[in-house]
């Protein structure tokens, strides 16, 4: 399975961005899709999931969506109302696993980040 994540860049406060993290190779097992971000310095925070349900860190509540193609092939992280307190490499995970984790040690695949900065 490799994973592919696109759709960063620079965007003003209040502003939107879509993310997109599309999938290949044996995808029919992959259940699960996460969007984590990064700050420098600082440890992989879990963003948003997806398997049958959807499941959302507090902080993004209400501003942030995550949707997926009926095919599993590709994931998106639909962000409005952007702060710079977003601001970070975002990376999408896959995990064949059956629930839902928010730990990053959870997930075997990784697409590479790709950076969201939200400015003031």
């Amino acid at each position: 399975v490799q994973l592919q994540a696109s759709g960063g860049g620079l965007v003003q406060a209040g502003g939107s961005l879509r993310l997109s993290c599309a999938a290949s190779g044996r995808t029919d097992s992959l259940d699960i899709i996460a969007w984590f971000r990064q700050i420098p310095g600082k440890e992989h925070e879990f963003v948003a999931a997806i398997r049958r349900n959807t499941y959302y860190f507090n902080s993004v509540k209400g501003r942030f969506t995550i949707s997926r193609e009926n095919d599993k092939s590709t994931v998106y992280l639909q962000m409005n109302s952007l702060k710079p307190e977003d601001t970070a490499v975002y990376y999408c995970a896959g995990d064949t696993g059956v629930s839902v984790s928010r730990v990053k040690s959870a997930y075997d695949y990784w697409g590479q980040g790709t950076l969201v900065t939200v400015s003031s």
